[in-house]
């Protein structure tokens, strides 16, 4: 199975009042490592989009939250295919300390696939058969 990680730390900026990471920056950073994830796989979203009108879209995203992240702690995003059907692909991301191994986030984000090409008209489609395979290839080569 394809894993995709990012390292990074908890900036200032990343904090709420409490001092600990304000909730919305899970989405930023697990839209951000989907994104990564399709580079990882040669699929670069913006060539997508210019070159076939393709888009995949969010249509539903969830945090399950264990552990509170502090103040420049290193932590470890790790991104893989959860679940794959005809017009949709699930990401799975897990967010850990990466000193202790911690679970800090489970977030998940479903995105469908559409064409874009007229931009009145926006559609689900089904994900091209070349696209499809190199997510069967990215859940299954363990």
């Amino acid at each position: 199975m394809k894993i995709n990680i990012v390292k990074r730390r908890i900036m200032w900026g990343d904090l709420d009042a409490l001092g600990i990471v304000f909730y919305p920056r899970y989405y930023e950073w697990i839209d951000g490592c989907s994104h990564l994830f399709f580079d990882a796989l040669g699929l670069n979203l913006v060539d997508l989009s210019r070159e076939r009108s393709l888009l995949f879209g969010l249509v539903e995203t969830s945090c399950r939250y264990f552990s509170p992240g502090r103040y420049h702690s290193k932590i470890r995003i790790e991104t893989r295919i959860d679940r794959l059907r005809k017009k949709t692909v699930v990401f799975q991301h897990d967010i850990f300390q990466d000193d202790t191994d911690a679970r800090m986030v489970q977030g998940a984000e479903k995105r469908i696939c559409m064409d874009v090409n007229d931009p009145d008209s926006i559609r689900a489609v089904d994900i091209p058969r070349d696209i499809f395979t190199l997510f069967e290839e990215a859940m299954g080569s363990q």
